[in-house]
């Protein structure tokens, strides 16, 4: 019978956000694989759970993805780690797959898992859902994500200033992840809109490392780290009309509650 696939989600950071059901799964005879950017190299999930006290077992294996955008080289180390994982679930071994954040957000894992299942359909895989890195931003920020009948729009700031400028028009929050390689044109961008006020820098939320910028034009031309976001709060947008449902609202008839009491 073979093992059961689980991408466990750890939260961005810190320990405390490590949900009850990962954490009985770190408990559990599962072996644990974690990703690396290269052999031997620093696992950023593996330090949330060492940070929270607890011992790799002796089945650990690292998995590694390399930083590159090159689709090819990607596919062959997805392929490389998915016949590590596949040989230990024909083994009879469930294994847990560590990820920083929610695994269902931008995370490795959804590649790891399609790659095993096309490898073998058969093979059990579940998700363990978790807190994201822009969730306990907004927390740590104390900015609400969304208030009322807000829009929110969370997108890689890749995509690049124009796409980031049309969003701000169409969504009351907007969560850039990513922001490093083209910061300062966001700055700019925000300056020229009138929302550097409306605006946080968050980078590794919820870490030891934390670190929480309310004043983002004191970022310009600074190196920040890859593992940081932007919250933008455009109050400054014309919102649509909001359809609130098919049945008209009952105006309440205030005389007859009185005859009634």
């Amino acid at each position: 019978m073979s093992g059961m696939l689980y991408g466990v989600s750890l939260g961005p950071g810190d320990p405390g956000l490590i949900t009850r059901k990962a954490w009985d799964l770190l408990h559990s005879d599962a072996d644990w694989t974690y990703p690396v950017r290269k052999r031997q190299g620093k696992s950023y999930a593996l330090n949330i759970v060492l940070e929270a006290g607890l011992i790799p077992p002796d089945n650990h294996t690292e998995l590694v993805f390399p930083m590159t955008h090159d689709r090819e080289i990607l596919a062959k180390y997805w392929l490389q780690a998915a016949q590590q994982v596949l040989a230990k679930l024909q083994a009879g071994k469930d294994v847990v797959f560590l990820v920083e954040g929610d695994a269902s957000t931008y995370s490795t894992f959804q590649h790891l898992a399609k790659t095993v299942a096309a490898l073998d359909e058969t093979v059990d895989i579940e998700t363990i859902a978790g807190v994201s890195s822009f969730n306990a931003a907004a927390a740590r920020a104390k900015m609400p994500l969304a208030d009322t009948d807000d829009t929110v729009a969370i997108i890689p700031a890749g995509y690049g200033i124009e796409m980031i400028e049309n969003m701000l028009s169409d969504f009351d929050t907007l969560i850039l992840l990513k922001v490093k390689p083209i910061l300062d044109d966001i700055l700019d961008l925000l300056a020229h809109k009138d929302l550097l006020t409306q605006s946080c820098f968050i980078e590794k939320a919820g870490s030891s490392e934390e670190r929480i910028v309310h004043d983002v034009l004191s970022l310009k031309g600074q190196k920040v780290n890859y593992l940081s976001l932007l919250m933008i709060h455009n109050s400054h947008r014309m919102k649509g009309e909001l359809i609130r449902g098919c049945r008209k609202k009952q105006t309440l008839n205030i005389t007859k509650i009185e005859e009634i009491l």
